[in-house]
């Protein structure tokens, strides 16, 4: 991929403690024909997916709670989020980790899922491509007890609320996670769950 108002990229390694943290300085072609050069620091943890499961006949939603340290460090009531089913690729396509998270965490064995968008989350920091995903669940589905893989300490609560209620968690505050918000939303405008 190439851009010719960009020039002269030097990258340097900061962290690759958890994920990798680089600092890029560069020269940008500003509009006025002028250079100037650029500095910007991009973390990369690569690409991911998620999912809003929901059951139409009983309308509701498949959601998660879990413990976020950046939401924690950032004052949010004791860092807990209620989230929609997430996970990184991992070298998987979307569709295939979607549907290994969902059994991870939640317990539900789902086959079909819709890719309904995917986004950059927050595009002025994180290198992160996020592939959203619908799906329906049914109770004769859940094979397991979800709560995430054992090797990775996420200790997560499964949780199955009335998209009424989710709805209003969400106008509350309750609800503070961009992704789950965006697709309640998405099921919101297309009648997904009645």
């Amino acid at each position: 991929m190439k851009n010719g108002s960009i020039r002269n990229i030097e990258k340097t390694l900061l962290s690759d403690n958890w994920y990798t943290l680089n600092k890029f300085k560069f020269d940008y072609h500003r509009e006025d024909g002028t250079w100037e050069t650029q500095e910007r620091e991009a973390y990369d943890r690569g690409n991911g997916a998620t999912i809003l499961l929901y059951n139409k006949e009983k309308a509701t939603v498949v959601l998660t709670r879990q413990f976020r340290m950046t939401t924690y460090v950032n004052g949010n009531d004791g860092g807990m989020m209620i989230e929609t089913c997430a996970g990184l690729l991992d070298g998987d396509n979307p569709e295939d980790c979607i549907r290994k998270e969902v059994e991870e965490e939640t317990g539900y064995k789902v086959d079909a899922v819709r890719k309904v968008f995917e986004c950059y989350m927050s595009p002025g920091s994180v290198t992160e491509i996020l592939y959203f995903f619908v799906g329906t669940y049914e109770d004769h589905m859940k094979i397991g007890a979800g709560g995430g893989a054992e090797d990775e300490t996420e200790n997560i609560e499964v949780l199955e609320y009335p998209m009424a209620v989710a709805i209003e968690m969400m106008l509350s505050g309750e609800i503070k996670d961009a992704k789950t918000i965006m697709l309640l939303q998405y099921a919101q405008i297309h009648g997904l769950v009645s």
